[in-house]
């Protein structure tokens, strides 16, 4: 399992609107490359971003599915990318004080080839990606305006 952690400058709530806005997942999130669609009532639990992820031309389609959500606290994803599986993604929100928010990425797989040949490298990539994508987080979170 692949967990980083980073404090962004931002509070709570503006940290969860880009979370809670699909429609930028492929901004932040490394590997995904475009959005195809977002369920209206995104991030419920059982809706559903539709994204690919990878180049082009061997991007592949797919879908991330809420299994849970409590707002500006937590997000469980499950993130398919057939054929090379499935992972399970969860992002625990704390404040820290008024204006920063530690935020925790903890991903795992689930089902899949990538889930029998983990590694030491592969895991050390993962958390690499992940840091990445919470720096590409913390970019949109700080530019974000606080919403109402």
């Amino acid at each position: 399992m692949a967990v980083v952690e980073r404090v962004i400058e931002a509070p709570a709530r503006q940290v969860w609107a880009v979370l809670a806005d699909g429609w930028t997942y492929s901004d932040w999130v490394v590997g995904t490359a475009h959005m195809r669609d977002v369920d209206a009532d995104w991030p419920r639990v059982g809706t559903r971003l539709y994204h690919r992820a990878g180049p082009w031309p061997f991007s592949l389609e797919d879908c991330s599915t809420v299994l849970a959500c409590e707002p500006e606290r937590k997000l469980v994803l499950r993130v398919q990318l057939w054929p090379a599986g499935e992972a399970v993604v969860v992002f625990t929100l704390e404040p820290v004080g008024t204006d920063a928010t530690r935020v925790t990425l903890a991903e795992d797989f689930a089902a899949g080839p990538l889930r029998w040949i983990r590694t030491k490298v592969n895991d050390l990539v993962l958390h690499q990606r992940n840091k990445e994508t919470l720096n590409r987080l913390s970019d949109i979170a700080r530019r974000q305006k606080t919403p109402d």
